[in-house]
């Protein structure tokens, strides 16, 4: 049992890192909080230290903050559409006994470790792109015309880079999940003559229910702040402008550190919101 002089010296030893952490942490969110009430336009020469909330009113009557909003809120709930489907499908399929089943899992898993600007760089040059890619050959071998997908299709395009990165994610957690299901029960309704659909519904889908959820926790706070993928295929065009997309656009592109920093505090708030309401789900299925 530790005792109060050993707890005192733990609190001593992780200080120093908890330190750290809060100062690498506030300080910037303290920055973007101050430049937030401030008119500060530096390639201008443009700095009002107080403007109180002018940019926040700014930031959120213009059009493009509801579009980007929807757009970001379409393409995290896409992804997250297909990343459970195909993870309980692959994690289903991979808990089946076969031939090179290590190698086949690792094979399955590698894409989570690819970084996001190598990820969207190989999807559009070597499949989307439309005069060499590996989809437009496919659509001149049967004597289709090639199909622009990033300018055609550029949302689901980045859907399918971004659920292409995460879906090894929900697999690894949800064949963790299947692994740990009590085979003799899923036996004894075999053997009662339960169908495969029923036995999945009934006995998998129920015990799946707490890693699905932990999942959609996990991947949802990391998909609200997609960038690397839409900056290297769309640059933001074709209707692809994600809420944190905005952000950059007014900090770097048009120089409003103010108006810029008020989009960051907005964005930080509806990322917290979010990730509380989803914290009380989880807690929810955990009890």
């Amino acid at each position: 049992m530790a005792t109060a002089q050993s707890r005192s010296a733990a609190r001593i030893m992780i200080a120093p890192a908890v330190f750290v952490l809060l100062v690498w942490m506030l300080i910037p969110l303290c920055m973007t909080l101050y430049f937030s009430f401030a008119d500060y336009r530096p390639m201008r020469g443009i700095f009002d230290a107080w403007i109180g909330f002018d940019n926040y009113a700014s930031f959120l009557s213009s059009g493009a903050f509801m579009k980007s909003l929807i757009t970001t809120l379409w393409m995290v709930g896409s992804i997250l559409l297909i990343t459970i489907t195909g993870g309980v499908l692959m994690a289903l399929l991979l808990d089946q006994p076969m031939f090179g089943q290590g190698v086949v899992r690792i094979l399955v898993i590698a894409p989570f470790f690819v970084m996001p600007t190598v990820s969207a760089l190989v999807w559009k040059n070597m499949f989307f792109n439309v005069d060499n890619g590996l989809f437009s050959y496919g659509y001149k071998f049967f004597g289709l015309q090639p199909y622009d997908f990033l300018s055609q299709a550029p949302l689901l395009s980045i859907v399918v880079i971004v659920a292409w990165q995460w879906l090894p994610f929900a697999t690894l957690i949800l064949l963790t999940a299947v692994q740990s299901l009590d085979s003799e029960q899923l036996e004894a309704a075999e053997m009662d003559g339960a169908p495969a659909l029923a036995r999945f519904r009934f006995m998998i889908l129920p015990h799946l229910s707490r890693a699905i959820t932990v999942v959609v926790l996990i991947q949802t706070i990391f998909l609200l702040s997609i960038f690397a993928e839409i900056f290297v295929t769309t640059n933001g065009a074709f209707g692809t402008r994600t809420l944190t997309y905005l952000v950059y656009q007014r900090v770097l592109e048009s120089q409003n550190i103010g108006l810029g920093s008020a989009g960051g505090i907005v964005a930080v708030i509806l990322a917290n919101i979010v990730a509380i309401f989803l914290m009380r789900i989880v807690g929810k299925n955990l009890d």
